[in-house]
């Protein structure tokens, strides 16, 4: 039994029972086995299916919101996760319906010899997911591995596993899903086995952990797709509406408490407009309140890790040792056995600190100040990470030129940490934010499955190659 910390009590109160290796092993057969059953039904047959788990996930739904609500210490967000899977699921059946009923034939540069295209999907796919939106993000991978044809186990933190038992509630109301598709609890060692056990793996979660996970993955010869950490920067520049500039970095800093790969977690700003966008800033910071005592008491939920508080810790004691100064916050802060930092704005720093270098994933707002494009663009790479960004500018097609410059696979333009809320564009994770595939569109669907060629001669003659 393993116990699990509850966010804003800082009490044990719930425990898990982690899968041993031998107790994995004929789940994963169980699942290959109807994946074959699921593949073969077709793609008008498996949305049919995900169709009505969006029906059972509606019924459970205010048991999801409560389980992932003490999974994380906060409200509003656990609401969102829940009420946002069902377009999760229309917009993924409206990408695979396309995907899958297009012409996959076509002629070769040989005028006697046809091309038909087909796919295979991987039987069965591992996803590995984090603690920071535990629902969200166990399913990001699994709905589009799901329609390309696989079987799906899916093993969530342990940091965050009361959600678990109801999702298996709304899986066992879909017969055709409870062949194929299943979450485990378990911890570390249960990730790791289920590696062992899979045809391919989903991680998201930290660098370190996620470099385990593709040497596992290269040992046994799968492929392994990896959302790794973020360092996201945002440039502001003169000429850039300031206002909404402040507002859109304090949401995309602070919200879910900064625990989010795509928060803002270092801000530039022209050194002609730096004071002015500072005293905004740390006037809008103040408006916000600790969500305490009660969900409803503010914006600001506890740090659901305990480990992360002291990296969180540990960023700022640096910070401060180096010179730098918080204008709001800056201190971590335990209010009835729960931990909490209200969103800090940090002045007087630099990249020799762990808080302009490392992930922090906390509300933590450090601020530098540039005078050219060219400075800006330099501190914005100077960084081990590439996941996304955010370019303020007087006008999209200056905020563009700039943001195609830094090396990140999602630049929010006029705004900031936008693939929270549009998941259309595809994109890439640059340097050590990740591997693999994109997460979004039709070629999210394409990574589950292999290509297959059919090279069809259409005309009985002798080929001109023949001996």
């Amino acid at each position: 039994m393993l116990n699990v910390r509850n966010p804003r009590t800082g009490q044990n109160d719930y425990t898990i029972s982690p899968l041993a290796k031998e107790e994995l092993i004929p789940i994963c057969h169980q699942l290959r086995q109807g994946q074959l059953l699921w593949h073969a039904q077709g793609i008008d047959g498996r949305i049919r299916a995900l169709q009505a788990w969006k029906n059972a996930i509606k019924k459970y739904e205010i048991e999801l919101v409560e389980a992932i609500s003490k999974d994380t210490g906060r409200k509003s967000e656990s609401i969102l996760e829940v009420q946002l899977m069902g377009n999760t699921i229309d917009r993924w059946c409206g990408i695979a319906k396309d995907f899958f009923h297009t012409n996959q034939k076509k002629k070769s540069s040989i005028p006697f010899i046809d091309i038909e295209q087909d796919v295979v999907p991987f039987a069965l796919v591992g996803v590995i997911s984090p603690w920071n939106f535990p629902l969200l993000l166990s399913i990001i991978d699994t709905i589009p591995a799901l329609l390309a044809g696989c079987a799906v186990i899916v093993k969530p933190s342990e940091v965050t596993p009361r959600f678990i038992k109801v999702m298996r509630k709304t899986i066992e109301e879909i017969p055709e899903l409870t062949k194929v598709f299943t979450y485990i609890e378990g911890e570390g060692k249960t990730g790791a086995d289920m590696v062992e056990l899979v045809d391919l793996v989903c991680f998201t979660g930290s660098v370190a952990t996620g470099r385990k996970v593709y040497q596992s993955a290269a040992t046994h010869f799968i492929p392994a797709f990896l959302e790794l950490g973020g360092k996201d920067p945002a440039l502001v520049f003169e000429g850039a509406a300031i206002n909404q500039a402040t507002s859109a970095l304090l949401w995309g800093s602070v919200v879910n408490a900064g625990q989010s790969c795509l928060s803002i977690e270092r801000i530039y700003v022209q050194d002609t407009i730096y004071e002015e966008f500072i005293e905004l800033l740390v006037k809008k910071t103040n408006n916000l309140k600790f969500a305490y005592p009660n969900y409803e008491s503010g914006q600001i939920g506890p740090i659901i890790s305990d480990k992360q508080a002291i990296i969180i810790q540990d960023h700022l004691e640096d910070a401060y040792q180096k010179g730098a100064k918080s204008l709001t916050g800056g201190k971590i802060e335990h209010l009835g056995g729960g931990i909490y930092c209200f969103p800090t704005v940090l002045v007087n720093v630099n990249h020799s600190m762990k808080i302009m270098t490392e992930e922090t994933f906390g509300p933590i707002m450090p601020i530098m100040s540039f005078k050219t494009k060219e400075e800006a663009i330099a501190l914005a790479n100077s960084t081990v990470f590439g996941l996304s960004g955010a370019v303020f500018a007087k006008n999209n097609e200056e905020a563009i030129a700039i943001g195609k410059q830094i090396q990140g696979g999602a630049i929010s333009i006029n705004e900031c940490a936008l693939t929270a809320v549009v998941h259309e564009g595809e994109k890439n994770s640059f340097k050590a934010s990740g591997l693999g595939g994109t997460r979004m569109g039709a070629g999210a669907i394409r990574r589950f499955m292999r290509q297959k060629a059919f090279l069809i001669k259409n005309q009985a003659i002798n080929s001109p190659w023949w001996f």
